[in-house]
């Protein structure tokens, strides 16, 4: 059965790390804007949530749109996917919107995660300033994904 995106965010939110300012978006009206803005210790970045029970991604053309420009523009955002059949999570790149959109579960990831520490800590590493240097903050929990 496939999760609800409402219910993958009550997820998320409970295994954030210490430090972290996240705001959920609720736009239902359109203009591809994704559904959590978080800033980490200086890092900044947006997650479009997505859950799925087959290889396919719903992306609407404004998703793509917006998550593209932003890549392009030097943004860092990414897109967050929970398979239903997996127990773990894909993180795609949002420059990567219109490939997944197209592709589905075909799309090779940029990590996959099976404990939200393992993600944070990921985004933290590679996109965080210095490498991962000047964060004090410990991931939330050691929590595997339910």
């Amino acid at each position: 059965k496939k999760m609800k995106e409402s219910n993958f965010w009550k997820q998320i939110k409970s295994n954030l790390p210490t430090n972290c300012f996240a705001t959920r978006i609720e736009n239902r009206h359109g203009g591809g804007i994704p559904d959590t803005h978080i800033v980490w210790d200086g890092l900044s970045f947006w997650l479009e949530l997505k859950t799925t029970k087959n290889n396919t991604i719903n992306i609407s053309p404004a998703q793509i749109a917006w998550n593209t420009a932003y890549s392009l523009r030097g943004g860092l955002c990414f897109i967050l996917v929970r398979p239903s059949k997996e127990s773990s999570i894909l993180l795609f790149g949002g420059h990567d919107a219109r490939d997944l959109a197209h592709s589905g579960l075909d799309l090779d990831p940029l990590f996959r995660a099976s404990s939200y520490q393992e993600l944070f800590n990921f985004i933290r590493d590679s996109f965080g300033s210095g490498s991962g240097s000047g964060f004090s903050g410990r991931v939330g929990s050691d929590k595997e994904l339910a």
